[in-house]
């Protein structure tokens, strides 16, 4: 196979010299997976914040 996978090519261009689409694709990924934990991290503590509200609203 003369294809390559992407952490190939990204430890070769460390060793290399890093292009500048690598710095562009890190970037980016950096990017998407700061986005995906903030709205983890959002999501988790509504979910928290309406468990407790039921809560206080079952008990009398």
């Amino acid at each position: 196979p003369s294809s390559t996978t992407l952490p190939i090519k990204i430890f070769s261009a460390v060793r290399l010299g890093v292009s500048p689409e690598i710095n562009a694709l890190s970037a980016i990924l950096i990017g998407i997976v700061t986005v995906g934990v903030i709205t983890a991290s959002l999501l988790s503590k509504r979910a928290i914040s309406r468990r407790i509200a039921e809560e206080n609203r079952a008990t009398p």
